[in-house]
């Protein structure tokens, strides 16, 4: 079973948040990136972009697939991890550390996000 952090809030799309002082930081959970395989693109929204929550922001392409990725929250994005441009497989080896998409300034409550209970009993669905 792929791990859930406790600290971390989720989307059903698969993408988890980290919340502090109103900025969130985004990725795509290790379950995500099994189910992708070895990802060989990434496609991220721009620093100072606005992006709406639940809406397509970017993508990931693997060896099996081209997948959406979806704004998990609504905000200007503040910063790109250059570094999952420049080698999509740190996505793969570390969904959770350095492995990250991108942070976001918050326009808003992310009321919409699942706890690690919630993200936990979806993915468990899905098996």
């Amino acid at each position: 079973m792929s791990t859930v952090p406790d600290h971390l809030n989720y989307t059903a799309e698969h993408e988890w948040v980290s919340i502090s002082d109103g900025i969130a930081r985004v990725g795509i959970t290790e379950y995500a990136a099994e189910q992708l395989g070895d990802i060989v693109y990434v496609q991220l929204p721009e620093a100072g972009a606005t992006i709406t929550g639940g809406e397509p922001c970017g993508e990931l392409e693997s060896t099996k697939s081209v997948s959406d990725l979806f704004a998990p929250v609504t905000g200007e994005v503040v910063d790109v991890n250059q570094a999952v441009t420049d080698d999509p497989a740190v996505v793969n080896n570390d969904p959770f550390g350095e492995g990250w998409l991108f942070t976001v300034r918050l326009d808003g409550p992310a009321d919409e996000l699942l706890d690690a209970d919630e993200y936990g009993a979806l993915i468990k669905e899905g098996e």
